[in-house]
């Protein structure tokens, strides 16, 4: 006993320098020091796993995927933050396969060709619909007073169909917008939205290989055969749809226009909107089927006055299910894109529970289904929260984590929109990591493309976290190289499945930097706001001021 006495002395010392420091050390250090690589790997080795058959929404391997993260929570001793009391939120989903068809109305009228010439789908939960309208072309469709522009300024189009492009005005003016760093006034959803609210019939985007970024077998490819989306009620709206260049360009000549000078004009203050001497007729018949899938949703309660409140760290956990075979593989396992993000999740709810660590702010721990169906999930959460969306301070967004290796940089997207940048900055800085942007990203318009948006959209300040490009070791271009080989080779693809380099040092970098920031949100009196340049800020205000 007397031999083993200076071990036990030794040890309860130890234990209690390890006690000492962790009361000096800062929240943020004590739960980024809890964030742990093999629970990393863990969760993402099973998530990935053919077992859950590509975890798609509605299916075997997606419930399997939601029940696995609903019992992580319960093992973690989080709260429940879903419906009545239960990790799960309901996310009603419609899809609508639609059969359609466009022509020009008169004598002689004429059909243009789907596929070659056009896509359409319905906006109605409806069976089938039609519309024959004249058509007006409104430039960008864009309604922005913080720049001054409003297309639709001195035209009624309710119940008309609007003609209209892609991208917004700075694309080809940059002191305008933000120049080729695409807005949300650029996303043709937002168009969609826009048109809906000036009470449209139904809306038709020209697409040019140059404004929309992607070319058009992949509008063939993302806009024909089933489309999902959450289910939700009737707008003015009955279709919206894409055409191609050369068929607006012959649209617009037969109704005694140019479409390369209507378009020269629509980005300039000078612009108008202008009726065309021409009316559509649009049919789509849709198979309509109808299910839900779920969120999985837990909560690390605060402490004080502000645990009413709450900053959301999320990242979806669904993806593409079984498809078609790419050499022999029919399971899209995606790895990486989100089985990373959702192990990421977990791994950040654990390392706050080991490090002991309540904040004034609870944390909502979030997994997002079915991203890849158009962000259906969280606009569900968004549009129906289980806690006023008020008192959601931010949200830090994990969709694609770096498993490629530690890095000497970090990045983000959003970090210009709202003082969650300057959080976020703070946070990589404690982890000896610099900040870098990815300016491809911001002309792609990747900010609104992830969980984080439809949070924005409601006006709660949002970042999604991004890889960065200095991978420590290797040369410059390495992690640029290693990024393009992922998107052309493996990206939404079988081949996106666990590989046996993948390494966790990164993704802990970047989880050590989620959780500092998270706790630097939770602690701070004040809610993060959106910067003046925003497009964002206006939803922003409303949401505090209980419009939202």
């Amino acid at each position: 006993m007397a031999g083993k006495l200076p071990l036990l002395l030794g040890s309860m010392l130890i234990l209690a320098g390890n006690a000492s420091a962790q009361q000096t050390a800062s929240a943020g250090t004590m739960v980024a020091r809890a964030a742990s690589a093999p629970v990393l790997r863990a969760h993402l080795e099973f998530l990935a796993d053919d077992l859950l058959e590509g975890r798609a929404p509605g299916t075997r391997g997606g419930e399997l995927a939601a029940r696995y993260i609903a019992a992580q929570f319960e093992r973690l001793g989080l709260s429940p933050a879903g419906d009545s009391g239960t990790y799960y939120h309901r996310v009603p989903i419609i899809s609508l396969n639609p059969s359609p068809s466009l022509g020009i109305s008169g004598n002689p009228a004429r059909a243009l060709t789907y596929r070659d010439d056009f896509v359409l789908w319905s906006m109605r939960n409806e069976t089938r619909i039609a519309a024959s309208a004249p058509v007006v072309f409104v430039g960008y469709g864009i309604v922005a007073p913080e720049y001054a522009w409003n297309d639709y300024s001195g035209v009624d189009v309710k119940d008309k169909i609007v003609l209209l492009l892609v991208n917004d005005p700075g694309l080809h003016d940059s002191t305008i917008f933000k120049g080729k760093a695409l807005t949300y006034y650029g996303r043709w959803t937002y168009k969609i939205e826009e048109a809906a609210r000036q009470g449209a019939a139904g809306v038709l985007i020209v697409h040019t290989n140059e404004s929309a970024t992607y070319g058009w077998p992949t509008v063939t490819g993302s806009w024909t055969g089933p489309q999902v989306r959450l289910e939700s009620p009737a707008t003015s709206l009955k279709f919206a749809g894409w055409l191609t260049e050369s068929a607006a360009k012959e649209l617009v000549k037969q109704a005694g226009g140019n479409l390369n000078e209507m378009t020269r004009v629509a980005a300039t203050h000078q612009f108008r909107a202008e009726p065309l001497n021409l009316t559509l007729d649009a049919k789509v018949e849709s198979v309509i089927v109808r299910s839900a899938t779920y969120n999985v949703v837990a909560s690390l309660p605060g402490r004080g006055p502000l645990a009413n409140e709450a900053v959301l760290i999320g990242g979806h956990y669904d993806h593409l299910g079984i498809r078609a075979p790419v050499n022999g593989d029919s399971i899209f396992n995606g790895a990486e894109d989100n089985a990373s993000g959702t192990a990421a999740v977990l791994t950040a709810a654990e390392a706050f529970v080991r490090s002991g660590v309540h904040p004034a702010r609870s944390i909502l721990f979030m997994a997002f289904a079915a991203e890849e169906s158009g962000l259906i999930g969280s606009q569900a959460f968004a549009a129906r929260p289980t806690m006023p969306i008020k008192r959601i301070a931010g949200v830090l967004n994990m969709d694609v984590m770096n498993l490629y290796g530690r890095t000497l940089d970090v990045s983000a997207l959003g970090t210009d929109q709202s003082t969650l940048g300057s959080t976020f900055r703070q946070a990589a800085a404690t982890e000896g990591l610099r900040v870098t942007v990815d300016s491809g990203a911001l002309i792609r318009g990747s900010f609104f493309r992830s969980d984080h948006f439809p949070f924005a959209k409601a006006g709660v300040p949002s970042l999604s976290l991004e890889s960065g490009s200095a991978y420590v070791g290797k040369p410059a271009r390495w992690g640029t190289e290693q990024h393009d080989e992922y998107g052309e080779k493996r990206y939404h693809q079988p081949g996106d499945e666990m590989l046996p380099w993948f390494t966790m040092d990164g993704a802990i970098q970047q989880v050590r930097v989620i959780l500092r920031t998270a706790v630097a949100v939770a602690n701070t009196r004040a809610q993060p706001t959106w910067l003046p340049g925003s497009e964002f800020r206006t939803a922003g205000e409303q949401r505090m001021s209980g419009e939202r």
